[in-house]
């Protein structure tokens, strides 16, 4: 069996991660904060804090800018669980809009559902395409949305309009304009989760990127007491010779990385241009050359003049079939041993969601998105021979159906 996603474990990253498990230093320490630098200098950010997931630092910011009950924050229908769930931890209302063609967020439904009662937005490059953050950006700062907005904490004034709060979990590396995902609006959030790009087990970073009055270190030195209980020291602080004195200053949170962590994200980083996201993109194109030849499949779109993917996931439309059909063909291409996904499963079709009063009916771009898509394999360590067979297992089970 073609497995779907499997994690790039090799040598490299076995001797980094023994090396740390030799320092004595396995938690947060100086890994962490060597890896925070090297994403700083890759992403083009301001600064950056790592965390212990995604979702971690999604939430992490909802609360830094003090999202709350009565809040709304708009979220795409089509997006993974976690994106809306940090909304609801907060005590928020998760407001969805409907995707385009290209699975992203379409900025025309995000200005429409803006309301007084809006204080974020939080924008998925889903399968790693960016999204059009030009168009959000420039939407939030539009004087007539700005005109509805009612700041009720010391951020929020300070900010004087919506949050822009990418979910990166899929786009380490992608580019928009030149620029890379980190430093195209106000706050990104990358996921470093076994099946991502570009992984370490578990964790997550936030990108700063804060425009003035703010000052980033700042907010990166109170976000980093928040991930840890409110200490006001790290264990690394603590064991320095007379650092064992420490306050808490709030009842934070535990959403620190730990060094084991940083020490995969530090391998995994340094080839992360010149190698893995290479091998992605062949992978890519193999798939793109060889599907364009059928009148049934769709391509999706990954390379533009003004975007760049990180060649995350492969999403395969097939034309003219519905949800049934779709995964009678993911039956048959298990058959021939290749292990294919569907991402994702718009959060108005998930229980809570749906008891909650969303109706799918109202997002029929991502429905049609969704009954129709297959995920294709995309891992460094697929070879060539692996990609042909995935090629030929789609190809054959599309056609008997």
């Amino acid at each position: 069996m073609i497995p779907f996603s499997p994690p790039r474990m090799d040598q490299k990253i076995i001797d980094e991660v023994v090396d740390t498990l030799k320092s004595g230093w396995i938690t947060t320490g100086p890994k962490v904060k060597r890896f925070e630098e090297k994403l700083t200098t890759y992403g083009g950010q301001k600064t950056t804090l790592c965390v212990s997931s995604g979702s971690a630092g999604l939430e992490l910011m909802l609360r830094w800018f003090g999202i709350t009950e009565g809040d709304e924050v708009i979220v795409p229908a089509y997006t993974y669980a976690a994106t809306a769930n940090v909304v609801i931890h907060c005590g928020a209302r998760v407001v969805f809009v409907d995707c385009k063609e290209d699975f992203n967020i379409d900025p025309e439904k995000v200005k429409a559902a803006i309301t007084k009662n809006t204080k974020a937005i939080i924008p998925v490059d889903l399968a790693g395409f960016p999204c059009d953050y030009d168009e959000l950006n420039a939407l939030v700062k539009d004087p007539e949305i700005i005109a509805l907005f009612d700041a009720q904490t010391e951020e929020q004034k300070k900010l004087g309009r919506i949050l822009i709060l990418s979910d990166a979990a899929h786009s380490v590396g992608a580019e928009y304009k030149g620029k890379k995902t980190g430093s195209l609006t106000d706050i990104t959030v990358y996921s470093f989760h076994a099946v991502k790009n570009l992984t370490t087990a578990e964790g997550g970073a936030i990108c700063l990127n804060l425009p003035g009055p703010f000052n980033n270190q700042e907010v990166y030195q109170y976000l980093r007491i928040k991930s840890l209980h409110g200490q006001s020291k790290d264990a690394f602080s603590k064991v320095q010779i007379g650092g064992w004195k420490y306050d808490v200053v709030e009842p934070g949170y535990k959403f620190n990385m730990t060094d084991i962590a940083a020490a995969m994200g530090l391998v995994e980083l340094e080839r992360y241009d010149d190698d893995n996201l290479v091998r992605r993109k062949q992978i890519f194109d193999a798939y793109a050359r060889a599907f364009s030849k059928f009148n049934w499949a769709e391509i999706p779109t990954y390379e533009t003049q003004e975007k760049k993917s990180s060649y995350h996931v492969f999403l395969l439309r097939i034309k003219n079939i519905d949800e049934r059909q779709r995964d009678a063909i993911i039956q048959k291409i298990y058959e021939k041993g290749v292990a294919v996904n569907v991402h994702f499963i718009p959060l108005p079709l998930m229980t809570y969601y749906k008891n909650n009063g969303y109706k799918i009916d109202d997002y029929p771009v991502s429905l049609c998105n969704y009954s129709r898509v297959i995920s294709l394999p995309v891992y460094y360590d697929l070879t060539d021979e692996n990609v042909r067979t995935v090629i030929k297992a789609v190809v054959e089970s599309v056609e008997s159906k």
